[in-house]
């Protein structure tokens, strides 16, 4: 993925994940009444904002590091922006999943820790290109 593809895949996630947290704050609890599932509401919420709070950084950082790659084409990130989207994905979208799905798709918790692994890895990738 180019640099400017990456800041372009950044803001595009960033901004979803403002509107994921607009939609947290002003509908969620809403909706999961409407679902049928505001039993644990607190613990869906919380599971939700955890999920925004994570996208959030991580589209933001996708947006740093195409920059970085603007900013010095020598330096090649796409595998750090990769592997943070691919974080993004398993990482929030299980929570997200978690949040609005039936009791059924707790076990999708399970997915959760790679998207965090793929987050360290993405964090990793950019120390080792930055160091060398």
């Amino acid at each position: 993925m180019s640099p400017r593809m990456m800041v372009v895949a950044g803001a595009l996630l960033t901004g979803l994940g403002v509107g994921l947290g607009a939609f947290g704050a002003h509908g969620l609890t809403n909706l999961l009444g409407r679902l049928g599932r505001a039993e644990n509401l607190v613990q869906r919420s919380d599971w939700f904002e955890t999920g925004v709070k994570y996208h959030l950084f991580h589209g933001l950082a996708v947006v740093v590091i195409g920059a970085l790659g603007v900013a010095d084409p020598t330096r090649r990130y796409d595998a750090a922006a990769w592997a943070l989207i691919v974080g993004i994905v398993l990482f929030s979208g299980s929570l997200y999943a978690m949040t609005l799905g039936p009791d059924a798709w707790r076990k999708l918790g399970m997915i959760t820790p790679l998207g965090g692994l793929a987050f360290l890895l993405g964090w990793g990738l950019i120390a080792w290109r930055a160091w060398r």
